[in-house]
C-alpha cells in the first residue's frame, strides 16, 4: 500500500498540476506516514537533502553566470568568435554555436546561456539574412551544452545523488561530450543555411583577430581560471564558483563598467529566487527518495526491468529513449531527482562507470532543453526573438537529430567520456 500511494499519489498530484517539490515531498510524506516510518524523517530528510557541501556550488555558479551575462562578456566573444570565421555563408550561425560553448563554460546553465547569446546575436543574424526562428534554434540548442561543459549545475546534482562519481571527474568527462555536441550542430547549421541562402548578406568585415583577442580575453579567461583551479588542486568545485564570482564582478565593474550597484542588487535577487526553487526540489525530492529506498520500491522496479530483459544494448536503448522523452517535458534537475533512484540500482547491476552513466544521462537531457513542447532553451531565445515556438520545429528537429547521433557515439563509445579523468587521475 505504501509504495503505491508513493508512485501513484506522485503522478495523480502532478497530472492534477501540483507544482514538482510538492508532489515529490507530499507523495513521499503520504507513504512514510502509511508505512508508520515515522513523520519526523520528513523533516530530518529535508534537511539531510540539502546540507551537502557540493550543494554550496550551485547558488554560487548561478551568480556567477548571472553576472558574465549581465557584464556584457558575450558581445566581446561574438566579436572574437567573427575575427576567426569571417563573413561567410552560414558564418554567424557558426559564431552563435561557439560562442554558446565558451559561455557554457562559464555559467553552466543552459537558459542563462541561451538568454546572453541570443540578445547579441539574433538582431545581428536577422539583419544578415538569418531568419529567426532559424536562429532561435540554433542558439537554443547549442546553449544545451551548458550542462555538459564544466563547470555544470547538473553535473553537481549528479554528484550528490550518485557519490561513486566526483564532481572532478564529471567536469572533465562532459568536456569532450560537450564539445562534440557543440560541433555536431555546425553539420545542419551550415548545410541548411547554405541550402536556403542564409548569411549571404553577412558581408561586412572580418573584425582584427589581435584586438578582438585583446577585447574577449577577460572573458575567455574566466574558464581558464575555473578548469585550470579545479586541475591544480587550489580550489574545490565550491570554491570556484566563489572565484567565479568574484572574477566577474571584477570584469563588469572595473573592466567593462557594465555592472552598478542596481544591477547587482538585481543579480543578487534573481540568483537567490533561482538557487531557492532547485534547493526546493532537492529538499523535498530526498523526502521522496528516502521512502522509496527504505520501502525497496526502486530495487523492485528495477529489478522488473532487468526480468523484461537482460540484453544490455536493448536496457541502454529504452533507457534513452525513455530520457528523450522525458526530456521533452521535464528539466534536468527535476528528472535526475525522480529518476536516479531508479537507475540506479540498473547502472550497478550492469556495472556501468558512473561518472559515464552520468554524461549518458546529461547528454540525453541536454537534448530535451531544445525539444519542443517544453524546451526550456527554446522558451528564452523565441521570447527574445518574439516569435512562437511552433515556428522553429522545422529547423529545431535537425539538430535535435545532430546531437542524438553524437549521443549515440557517447552512449556506444565510453572512452569518448573516460579518456580526460582517467588522464587527469580522477579515476
Amino acid at each position: 500500500m505504501a509504495m503505491t500511494l508513493l508512485f501513484a499519489g506522485f503522478l495523480v498530484l502532478m497530472l492534477l498540476g501540483a507544482p514538482l517539490a510538492v508532489a515529490l515531498g507530499l507523495a513521499g510524506t503520504l507513504a512514510i506516514l502509511d508505512a508508520q516510518l515515522g513523520i519526523l524523517s520528513v523533516p530530518t530528510n529535508v534537511y539531510a537533502g540539502i546540507a551537502k557541501y557540493p550543494l554550496l556550488a550551485i547558488p554560487v555558479f548561478i551568480l556567477a553566470g548571472l553576472i558574465f551575462e549581465r557584464a556584457g562578456v558575450a558581445k566581446q566573444i561574438v566579436t572574437f568568435a567573427s575575427s576567426i570565421v569571417g563573413a561567410r555563408n552560414g558564418g554567424l550561425a557558426v559564431v552563435a554555436i561557439l560562442v554558446c560553448m565558451v559561455m557554457g563554460g562559464i555559467s553552466g546553465s543552459g537558459p542563462a546561456d541561451a538568454a546572453a547569446v541570443a540578445t547579441v546575436m539574433i538582431p545581428s543574424m536577422h539583419k544578415a539574412g538569418y531568419p529567426k526562428p532559424f536562429s532561435a534554434s540554433v542558439i537554443a540548442s547549442a546553449a544545451a551544452t551548458a550542462i555538459l561543459i564544466p563547470p555544470s549545475v547538473a553535473f553537481i546534482i549528479y554528484s550528490v545523488l550518485v557519490p561513486q562519481a566526483s564532481v572532478p571527474a564529471l567536469f572533465a568527462a562532459g568536456l569532450i561530450p560537450g564539445i562534440l555536441a557543440g560541433l555536431s550542430l555546425v553539420i545542419p547549421t551550415v548545410w541548411l543555411s547554405r541550402r536556403h541562402g542564409f548569411g549571404l548578406s553577412d558581408t561586412g568585415p572580418r573584425p582584427p583577430f589581435w584586438q578582438s583577442l585583446k577585447d574577449a580575453a577577460w572573458g575567455l579567461f574566466a574558464p581558464v581560471i575555473i578548469l585550470g583551479g579545479l586541475r591544480a588542486g587550489v580550489f574545490t568545485p565550491t570554491e570556484a564558483a566563489v572565484v567565479a564570482v568574484f572574477y566577474g564582478l571584477a570584469v563588469g565593474v572595473l573592466v567593462f563598467r557594465t555592472l552598478s550597484w542596481r544591477s547587482l542588487y538585481e543579480l543578487l535577487a534573481e540568483a537567490a529566487e533561482m538557487s531557492a526553487v532547485v534547493l526546493l526540489i532537492i529538499a523535498l525530492a530526498s523526502v521522496f527518495a528516502w521512502a522509496g529506498s527504505t520501502l525497496g520500491a526502486f530495487d523492485r522496479v528495477a529489478a522488473a526491468a532487468l526480468a523484461a530483459t537482460s540484453n544490455e544494448i536493448v536496457i541502454l536503448l529504452l533507457l534513452n529513449v525513455a530520457l528523450l522523452a522525458l526530456g521533452m517535458l521535464l528539466d534536468a534537475v527535476s528528472i535526475f531527482l525522480i529518476l536516479l533512484p531508479l537507475l540506479t540500482p540498473i547502472m550497478t547491476a550492469f556495472e556501468w562507470d558512473p561518472v559515464w552513466f552520468g554524461v549518458m544521462l546529461t547528454m540525453n537531457l541536454a537534448i530535451g532543453q531544445f525539444t519542443p513542447p517544453m524546451a526550456v532553451n527554446l522558451m528564452v531565445t523565441t521570447r527574445v526573438a518574439g516569435i512562437t515556438m511552433e515556428s522553429t520545429v522545422r529547423w529545431v528537429l535537425w539538430m535535435v537529430l545532430a546531437m542524438v547521433g553524437a549521443l549515440v557515439l557517447v552512449t556506444f563509445v565510453p572512452d569518448l567520456s573516460l579518456w580526460l579523468p582517467r588522464r587527469l587521475g580522477y579515476l
